[in-house]
């Protein structure tokens, strides 16, 4: 990789091609070698912080073609913010120095479909950390809901890709509404925020929403 400095459009764009060479069939799988390896051992240095749904066919180097000590992974289940989420992002950020956050949702979310379930009249009880984890999805359901309600659909009917796609533009608010340090990296430029829907099918990463500038990634 290029010793330069990294800017948030450039690294959003490698993701991007990765993610093109991967829906096509032809990853490189770079920087999975031995070299690599003894190279990583002193030290990190990732272009990108990817935080996801712990899905498991949401393997985030597979997804975007890269390679070991390229991404700085944080995952849990629905892509839920937390304090050690956003104490993980900080990090990336301050101490890492990486120029872009890709917040990662995806299509049939069994937390996001936990969460539809959860609001129906007869849901039966979760267990008290399940119910704690998909409990930040439920706002984004309830929306779609009155939104479904005033066109006449039934809430047995909800979206639920509708749901994440709403659940993973409040994770983008929640995370900048949580961090003083990410907000300040945007306003002055050295950070971006992706955040994408993955489709499981087509293997694409589809951005729905971006915080600062990835305008410069040619």
């Amino acid at each position: 990789m290029s010793g330069a400095e990294p800017t948030p459009g450039k690294v959003w764009n490698e993701m991007q091609r990765g993610n093109a060479r991967f829906v096509g069939g032809e990853p490189r799988h770079p920087r999975q070698d031995v070299e690599r390896r003894h190279e990583l051992a002193e030290g990190q240095r990732p272009r990108a912080a990817l935080f996801g749904c712990a899905d498991s066919r949401l393997a985030a180097e597979i997804i975007f073609d890269k390679g070991l000590g390229d991404l700085f992974v944080v995952r849990n289940a629905g892509q839920v913010i937390s304090d050690s989420v956003v104490g993980s992002l900080e990090y990336a950020v301050a101490m890492l120095g990486v120029p872009l956050i890709v917040v990662l949702g995806h299509d049939e979310c069994g937390a996001v479909n936990a969460a539809i379930e959860s609001t129906q009249p007869d849901a039966p009880s979760l267990p008290a950390h399940i119910w704690r984890q998909i409990a930040p999805i439920v706002p984004a359901v309830r929306r779609v809901a009155r939104a479904a309600a005033a066109l006449g659909t039934p809430p047995a009917q909800i979206d639920p890709e509708q749901v994440g796609r709403e659940h993973l533009r409040d994770t983008v608010a929640e995370l900048l509404h949580s961090s003083e340090l990410i907000s300040e990296a945007i306003a002055e430029g050295r950070l971006a925020i992706v955040g994408a829907n993955y489709r499981l099918a087509e293997g694409t990463a589809v951005p729905d929403v971006i915080v600062g500038d990835v305008a410069d990634g040619s």
